[in-house]
């Protein structure tokens, strides 16, 4: 297989992830006071949503990039 096929078929399967998943989540800990040893921290949680037309336009490219890999043989 090669390189660019792995490619393609590398951004399929992230594209049908962000499909499926439609936003990334991840927690952030943030220090809000420090004295000393002692200290205050907050967790907040960011989603960031993942639009459809990014995940289909990875299917996309793709498919392309798996489809040029092929006919190069």
């Amino acid at each position: 297989m090669k390189p660019i096929s792995i490619i393609g078929v590398l951004l399929i399967v992230a594209g049908i992830a962000a499909l499926v998943l439609g936003e990334v989540s991840f927690t952030r800990h943030e220090t809000v006071v420090q004295l000393g040893d002692a200290k205050i921290e907050a967790q907040t949680k960011d989603t960031y949503p993942i639009p459809a037309i990014a995940g289909i336009a990875a299917v996309v490219a793709g498919v392309v990039l798996v489809v040029v890999g092929y006919r190069k043989r």
